[in-house]
């Protein structure tokens, strides 16, 4: 068997920046364990298997890093709806549907950005062992919040975002599986335009650092939402390849914009 298989890099505009994501278009449905080996063998952050989806016009889509399924992926979305268009799957003023693990979400192309619909993940603050505070590198943070999967901690300074080195052994010792570690944006970055910077780990779900997550903004939108009283944002993900994310929030969802281009086509086979 023979599959188109992609690798787009995501939320960036520059080749080998952003989050590469590979994504796989499907023509029949296919194991689990075959997306996850396939998953294992790319060994990106995120591979996407888009599927059309009989007698309707959506389409299925799942993500798997190279260890587990996951419930919800921001990058690989955004890849999959690129590939999607320039592949003529999709005309390029057609919203796309996706049913996923975390229902509907939705797809549209504005002039060569992509725009996703997504939940808005909240989060409550929450007492925090001193194991957090190693596993982060010693830095004390200003909040510690958790969402359904991760923590969200808020540090006093961009330069604690930027120069924190995590222990990920002890991140796979504490609740959750990731860790947002966010901060506002300062100096050089609040000069840019960004409102605040984050980054994100992922250990136990095979990925130290994650270079640019969606999902992990779905809860930083409305974070920063309460704290800056407002409800658009332009936001930085200050891993080493770097990422840049338009975030607004309307009610209970958060509309992601970013760019992507794609860096490899092919195929798969297995």
């Amino acid at each position: 068997m023979k599959l188109p298989i992609f690798t787009v890099d995501a939320f960036t505009n520059e080749p080998f920046k952003g989050n590469p994501a590979a994504i796989c278009i499907l023509n029949e449905d296919i194991p689990t364990s075959l997306m996850q080996n396939i998953a294992f063998e790319l060994n990106l952050a995120e591979t996407a298997f888009v599927l059309k989806e009989k007698d309707s016009e959506s389409f299925s889509l799942r993500w798997m890093t190279p260890v587990s399924e996951v419930d919800l992926c921001g990058h690989a979305t955004l890849a999959s709806s690129h590939i999607m268009w320039q592949e003529g799957i999709c005309k390029i003023d057609e919203t796309i549907h996706f049913n996923t693990r975390s229902g509907l979400l939705k797809s549209k192309n504005n002039n060569g950005k992509i725009t996703l619909d997504f939940p808005a993940i909240a989060q409550k603050q929450i007492k925090y062992s001193p194991e957090l505070i190693e596993a982060i590198g010693g830095v004390k943070p200003k909040y510690v919040g958790m969402t359904k999967w991760n923590y969200i901690i808020e540090l006093d300074r961009e330069a604690d975002v930027l120069n924190l080195k995590p222990n990920y052994d002890l991140m796979l010792k504490l609740p959750g599986w990731g860790t947002i570690i966010t901060s506002k944006a300062e100096g050089e970055y609040s000069k840019q335009g960004y409102d605040f910077i984050s980054r994100f780990f992922a250990p136990e779900k095979g990925i130290q650092e994650d270079p640019v997550t969606g999902s992990a903004h779905c809860a930083l939108a409305p974070y920063w939402q309460q704290k800056l009283e407002k409800n658009t944002f332009k936001a930085y993900q200050a891993s080493e390849r770097g990422g840049t994310l338009e975030l607004e929030i309307k009610g209970d969802r958060v509309y992601l914009t970013g760019e992507a281009l794609t860096i490899i086509k092919g195929e798969i086979e297995v």
